[in-house]
Formats: C-alpha cells, structure tokens, sequence
C-alpha cells in the first residue's frame, strides 16, 4: 500500500487530503501540532477505512519539529510515496503593522518548511518515484502582503521541481485553492459570513482536494480548482497590479 505524509492534517484541507486518500487505501503518515485532534482523526480513519494511520506530533515553525518530520520522509525502510505539504495560517496584511516574530513564523511554516521536507523526501524518492503536492493558492498570483509571497515562491519552485525530477520519477504539484470553506478563516477572526467574499467564489474542501490529487497524478505542476479561478488567473495576467491589490485586500484566500 502507498504511504502519504500529510502535514497540517489535523484539520482543514490536510484532514480532507487524509480522508480521501484513506478511501483510497493509502497509509498515512499525519502531522500538526496538536496530539489530541491528531489521534482522533487517526483512529477515525483506522476504524472506518482499515489503513495504518502514524501521528507524528510536530511543530513546522520549529528546527526540531521539521527535523523530526524530515527524519520520517528520509526513512528507506518504511518510505512516503507522496508528501502534502499543507500546514500553514495566515495574518493580517498589513506588513508593517505586524509583530515581525509573527512574521518570521509565517515565512518558516510556508516557505523553509515545506522546502525542508521536499529536500528529505527527494532522497528517497528520486530512482524510486513519488509525488509531492504543494498547497499553495491563488494568492500566490497576485500582490498581496507576505502570504502572496510565499505561495507565489511555492507555485515557482514547484513549477521547477517538477519538470528537474520528472526523470526521476518524481512529479511536483502545486494545488491553488481560492477561498475554500475550511476553519482557515476563523483561525484568523474571521468568523463565516464576514470574510467580505460573494457567496460565489467559495470552493467545497472536497473538490479542491478531489481535483488536486487529479491533477498530481496527472503529473501536472500546477492545479487550480474550478474553472472560476482558472479565469480569474488569467486576468491577473493582464490586469496592472494596482488593480489586484486593491481587489486582494478583501477576504483571504
């Protein structure tokens, strides 16, 4: 059977990305900073799917936390066949505003993190095969404070990697949701019905997880659920950067 490593999995996207690929029969490898919804989650998937199901408890925004995952992708007795680098939050954007420690934070879950564990899975899955799925977002098409950036650096990077160790066997995939109804939003005191978003632009976790593992085995570099999005990443593409900004600073995606 398959193994999947899924980080921020205890909630959100993560915790769909481990329900379907448990339908799928694939054994996981779940992790996020909190033991309690983790084990609960794991015993959920055991019980209903028959999978193997590993709690790795770890904090991403931490050395040893990466380390500890890192350690687990580079295990050649027991190897992850894909990796879904999922854990992230958000903060408000204004840049200047912020604590700077906050900050730092955000930059080593989203970027250092997911570029750690990319590295260690690599080793054991370049000759062999494997997959590596990115969450990154439609933000990272557009200029929108320092969470922009870092998906905007998950998108190239992945865009890269994928075509550099397609030989290998290993594709790359970097799945851009817009906004998707997850506990994302209230994480951030943005309780349901004031993100200041149409009713329209909001995606089902299911589909975005559904047509991002699609798309991974599809080997493509990079899926972009709906085609709403689709072309609302088009336009970005003509649009002045004024505009999108101004566009952008409503919600968060």
């Amino acid at each position: 059977m398959p193994t999947a490593l899924i980080t921020g999995a205890s909630a959100g996207l993560g915790e769909e990305f481990a329900r379907q690929l448990a339908r799928r029969r694939a054994d996981l490898v779940l992790v996020a900073r909190s033991a309690g919804a983790l084990e609960d989650l794991a015993a959920d998937l055991r019980s209903e799917h028959g999978v193997a199901v590993e709690v790795l408890v770890a904090d991403l925004a931490d050395e040893a936390g990466v380390g500890s995952v890192a350690a687990r992708l580079r295990d050649v007795d027991d190897p992850v066949d894909l990796l879904v680098n999922n854990a992230g939050f958000g903060l408000p954007l204004q840049f200047a505003d912020n604590d700077i420690d906050d900050e730092v934070r955000h930059l080593r879950v989203h970027v250092e993190a997911s570029m750690r564990l990319m590295h260690a899975a690599l080793q054991t899955m370049r000759g062999r095969g494997g997959r590596i799925v990115n969450v990154a977002s439609v933000a990272g098409f557009i200029s929108r404070s320092t969470y922009s950036a870092c998906k905007s650096w998950l998108i190239g990077f992945s865009r890269w990697a994928n075509t550099e160790y397609a030989a290998d066997g290993v594709s790359v995939t970097a799945v851009c949701p817009g906004f998707t109804h997850t506990s994302f939003h209230e994480r951030m005191g943005l309780p349901p019905g004031q993100e200041g978003v149409p009713a329209f632009m909001w995606l089902d976790a299911r589909t975005v997880v559904r047509e991002g593992l699609r798309d991974a085995a599809l080997g493509r570099p990079v899926s972009i659920p709906s085609f709403r999005y689709k072309a609302l990443v088009l336009l970005t593409r003509v649009l002045p950067t004024s505009l999108t900004a101004r566009i952008a600073r409503r919600g968060r995606v």
